[in-house]
């Protein structure tokens, strides 16, 4: 989708019927789910929190949702009380989780990203199966799961990426990406357009990662088209499985 499309559109009905697509492709949201969303207080994961309030109506099932955000040692960036009280405008309950996720590491180890993501991913599970969610929401977007294919083909050697639905084996919670047909660009236009990114934080170790680095490869071999990106990811969406049949 091009950027002058994007000015024409409404960035919400972008945002909104790109998601919604989705859901009911992927079957990510049925009648009765209790979705906690991990917000960071960046730009993805508090738009993934306006859509998911504002599909209520359209989807026509009921379901509940609430917020957590995990706070650490080393990043103290997100502006909570701005990220409690636009949540609270969307009728989603918060909560603040304090993790040390530099004190827990291991002498003569040093902080990375991966460090970091598996002690968030295991503090959200715990406390999502404590509070009886049964499904957990993640902000990623189209660009990343792009992302996460050509750095597992090129680190892993294999044919692999994040699924928009992954079921846990070991708890009884599932993991939910509704915003994986939506392109980063579009996400930012809907952030600026709802004033998200004037309060939107950025993680201080993520600025020189792998990702970034085949971010920038993606986009020169992709010239930043869009209709180069979708095909690529309608080759990519044939790796997941559909768990659940489309509604």
């Amino acid at each position: 989708m091009s950027n002058r499309f994007l000015r024409r559109a409404s960035v919400h009905d972008i945002v909104q019927k790109l998601s919604a697509k989705a859901v009911l492709e992927h079957g990510l949201i049925e009648e009765g789910d209790r979705i906690l969303i991990a917000v960071s207080g960046g730009k993805d994961s508090t738009v993934l929190a306006w859509v998911l309030s504002a599909l209520r109506p359209v989807l026509k099932r009921r379901y509940e949702l609430a917020a957590v955000h995990i706070s650490s040692d080393f990043c103290a960036c997100c502006k909570q009380s701005v990220l409690k009280d636009r949540l609270a405008q969307w009728d989603i309950p918060f909560t603040d989780l304090f993790v040390p996720i530099i004190g827990r590491l291991k002498e003569g180890r040093s902080m990375n990203c991966y460090w970091c993501s598996t002690q968030r991913r295991s503090e959200l599970l715990n406390f999502a199966v404590e509070n009886q969610y049964n499904k957990i929401a993640l902000g990623h977007h189209l660009d990343d799961i792009l992302e996460t294919f050509f750095m597992n083909l090129m680190a892993k050697g294999e044919f692999s990426t994040m699924p928009l639905f992954l079921a846990y084996r070991n708890y009884p919670v599932s993991l939910i990406r509704p915003l994986g047909f939506v392109e980063e660009a579009q996400i930012i236009a809907c952030a600026d357009a709802k004033g998200i990114l004037k309060a939107a934080c950025t993680c201080p170790y993520g600025l020189n990662s792998e990702r970034r680095r085949i971010r920038a490869r993606l986009a020169d071999f992709t010239d930043n088209s869009s209709a180069v990106k979708r095909r690529i990811f309608n080759a990519v969406e044939q790796l997941m499985p559909k768990i659940h049949p489309p509604l």
